[in-house]
């Protein structure tokens, strides 16, 4: 069982902590009080939350009644020095399972954590996690921010899809695909990550389409200062938790930021143009990925503006990279340019274009669930 024990006592915590780690239970110790419910909450969706220190107050239950709210397959069990009867029944009614002494007796955990398996048998597993996928440009220019953006908008035809703009000092994602001003940006949630939970973020990012959101950059280059890579990994751990897909619109700087960022991300898209100075640069960064452990599968190089009338080859940015094969997504200029000069999805505005139609593919191909792939391609074309 996955259990989330939290304390603001340290001895409480080493004590029950070791009793439940000999129960081979997975088990996350943290240090504070009810305030810590909801980050752990988000981030972890523990099976099991015993907290320590909660009394006789009984507005402090209203921080228990969000947990038992919005995460119906965690289980809250409170931990009382001292229980009023009033205490015991508005904590029921908060939806806790049981309230024990504080500190609980070995007996009384044990006992606590049988009935609580026994109550999850039959509850059905939770949502496999988002994936998260990464798109980096090897040369200013070669299209990465919109390729993230407008396969954003063609995935969430059928799922739930958050694009995250990680170009904290010029980032412009969300003008892709919206022509207003973010009301809140990373900076915004980074500044009051304690606040961290999937409402919260949803509330600091714009919402584009139904299925669609966009969590901007930084409006100014100061404020990118207050975002950290701890508040990155905190960030996208809940992202991945409540959304079918993360995209991230990368910046070309690889610093611990960035590197976090990656180290979370199940695919990295490198994007180039057909052009010996986007070549050169997609092989330091393809030498940089391995440096960092990354797996060949977890990358896939993209090829954007692509016609096979260039210069160079396909086979040609084969070999220079070392890599067995390439996503190419064709020229589409005038169109395309005009759809972000307009703030809108190409989808919008030319259903039937080459690149709307490739997007439509690569989408598919992240999510082919046979009775989704239909829904999507009769959902783009209808109007074609």
């Amino acid at each position: 069982m996955k259990i989330a024990l939290i304390s603001p006592n340290p001895a409480h915590l080493d004590d029950m902590g070791s009793h439940l780690a000999k129960g081979k239970h997975e088990t996350r110790r943290v240090l504070g009080g009810k305030s810590r419910m909801r980050e752990i909450a988000e981030q972890d969706a523990p099976d099991l939350m015993l907290v320590d220190g909660m009394c006789c107050d009984p507005a402090e239950l209203a921080q228990v009644e969000h947990i038992t709210l919005n995460h119906p397959n965690t289980a809250v069990i409170l931990l009382c020095a001292s229980q009023t009867p009033e205490f015991l029944i508005n904590s029921m009614r908060v939806g806790v399972r049981e309230v024990l002494p504080s500190p609980a007796s070995a007996e009384a955990l044990d006992g606590a954590l049988a009935r609580v398996a026994a109550k999850l048998k039959p509850v059905v597993s939770q949502r496999e996690p988002g994936k998260v996928l990464a798109f980096m440009s090897s040369k200013g220019g070669s299209g990465a921010t919109f390729l993230a953006a407008n396969l954003g908008f063609q995935l969430a035809e059928t799922k739930s899809v958050l694009l995250v703009d990680l170009n904290l000092q010029f980032g412009d994602a969300l003008s892709f695909v919206h022509d207003g001003a973010p009301h809140a940006t990373l900076a915004d949630l980074s500044r009051d990550i304690t606040r961290l939970d999937a409402s919260f973020l949803a509330a600091c990012t714009v919402k584009v389409a139904p299925n669609f959101q966009v969590l901007a950059a930084p409006e100014e280059m100061a404020q990118a200062m207050d975002v950290k890579p701890e508040h990155i990994d905190a960030i996208l751990a809940v992202a991945a938790s409540h959304y079918d897909f993360v995209l991230l619109d990368m910046s070309r700087t690889l610093d611990t930021l960035a590197i976090k960022a990656l180290d979370r991300a199940h695919q990295i898209f490198p994007v180039l143009q057909a052009a010996l100075p986007g070549v050169r640069n997609a092989c330091k960064l393809l030498a940089v990925f391995r440096s960092l452990g990354y797996s060949p599968s977890k990358i896939e190089v993209i090829v954007n503006r692509y016609e096979k009338t260039g210069q160079v080859s396909l086979e040609g940015i084969q070999r220079s990279l070392g890599v067995t094969s390439l996503r190419t997504v064709p020229n589409s200029y005038k169109e395309v340019n005009d759809a972000i000069n307009n703030g809108t999805a190409l989808a919008r505005e030319a259903r039937s274009n080459a690149v709307t139609r490739n997007l439509a593919e690569f989408a598919l191909a992240l999510s082919p669930r046979a009775e989704e792939s239909r829904s999507l391609l009769g959902r783009l074309f209808r109007r074609a």
